[in-house]
């Protein structure tokens, strides 16, 4: 059966580069970050050429898609090592006039300037940390900027890049829904086309977590977070700014194409510490997985390739794709399980309001997101 027009805009390969190194941690952090006393810029601009040199020589010629510098705060990479990679990523692989070229920044006075060399560099888009309007919150969360630096790197960004969205935490402590509104509502303003907006949640291993387990504040409960949640979605909704993905909002056209790649369940290559991927390869589906701490990587890299089996591959399909509006192709599941998905499962989550099915398409409702693993323990049982 021929790809549907979503499937194939995930075609083509997507490669996310991971910079692991913040001048500090954040308390609601669990991504792979570390805080160095000084990091070896050329060591390290040497050390993910050759990753990316590497992984060329192992899956061959792609049509490039899209290049992602996260982290950590890969705002603290000079601007010729983000231009270093961008050339290595168009010369082993065939990356058009038109990629998407996101770069993770934070507002500080001091990498907000930096804008204008990533630019050159070829960044087309950039994602800023800003997390919360005031500066209470923002020394909640543990940040180093101030609403004033947040604001002047927004303005700047709008000026400098074709592209840009900035992320928020919402459901802090304390907070009510009238001051997640008004909060909403400014970053709106200031936004282009693109707005991240993630509930604080208390992972595992963060200082957060020892934090509550210390009772030096409570999280708010599941109601009011799920009241959140919906006014969230109801304000971006009526300002033009609907969710595509769960956390994810954007006019029209301008999605992360970047990652949609991960969420349409397409090809994408990790380079960097604690970096996954998902490689297609002549011989199968391959997951990598790279080490963790900065130092082993720089030793060794890659700490484990394991090939997919097709059921492997539908059931992460599945998991990813009904974080997404459009959700996914259940022929394309059935092709990669080997059976379909259970018609019972789906008569009954659709008759609860969970699920819809259309054109061969099996979606999540916007309820059915807020109970998504759920769903996918009703589906996959």
């Amino acid at each position: 059966m021929p790809a549907s027009p979503v499937e194939q805009e995930a075609n083509g390969l997507a490669l996310y580069v991971h910079w692991p190194f913040c001048l500090s941690k954040c308390p609601y952090c669990d991504f792979n970050s570390h805080v160095r006393e000084s990091v070896d810029q050329i060591v390290w601009r040497n050390a993910l050429l050759r990753e990316v040199e590497e992984t060329a020589a192992s899956i061959g010629k792609r049509r490039g898609q899209s290049i992602f510098f996260g982290g950590g705060t890969p705002s603290l990479m000079p601007p010729e090592t983000v231009a270093a990679l961008i050339d290595a990523a168009a010369r082993f692989w065939d990356l058009p006039g038109d990629a998407e070229i996101t770069l993770e920044a934070n507002p500080t006075s001091v990498e907000a300037g930096k804008f204008a060399g990533f630019r050159q560099a070829g960044v087309n888009r950039v994602s800023i940390g800003v997390q919360a309007l005031n500066d209470k919150d923002l020394k909640f969360l543990g940040r180093a900027h101030n609403t004033h630096e947040a604001r002047r790197a927004a303005d700047l960004a709008r000026r400098r890049f074709p592209r840009f969205s900035f992320d928020l935490i919402y459901a802090r402590p304390g907070q009510t829904p009238a001051a997640w509104e008004a909060e909403l509502r400014e970053a709106i303003s200031m936004a282009a086309d693109h707005l991240s907006l993630y509930q604080l949640t208390i992972e595992q291993g963060t200082g957060f977590e020892g934090a509550v387990k210390r009772g030096e504040f409570i999280p708010v409960t599941a109601d009011l977070a799920a009241d959140l949640y919906q006014l969230t979605q109801e304000i971006c909704c009526d300002e033009g700014l609907p969710a595509y993905e769960v956390s994810n909002h954007a006019r029209r056209g301008a999605e992360s194409r970047h990652n949609l790649v991960y969420w349409r369940y397409g090809e994408y290559a990790g380079i960097g510490p604690g970096a996954h991927g998902r490689l297609h390869r002549e011989d199968g589906v391959y997951a990598t997985a790279n080490f963790r701490k900065p130092e082993r990587w720089l030793a060794e890299r890659r700490e484990s390739m394991a090939a997919l089996s097709g059921p492997e591959q539908a059931v992460e399909m599945l998991m990813m794709g009904l974080r997404l509006n459009e959700g996914v192709s259940l022929a394309r599941f059935e092709s990669l399980m080997g059976t379909p998905l259970p018609e019972a499962g789906i008569r009954e989550l659709s008759g609860h309001g969970l699920l819809s099915v259309e054109d061969g398409r099996i979606a999540t409702t916007g309820r059915g997101r807020l109970l998504l693993n759920a769903v996918l323990a009703e589906l996959l049982k």
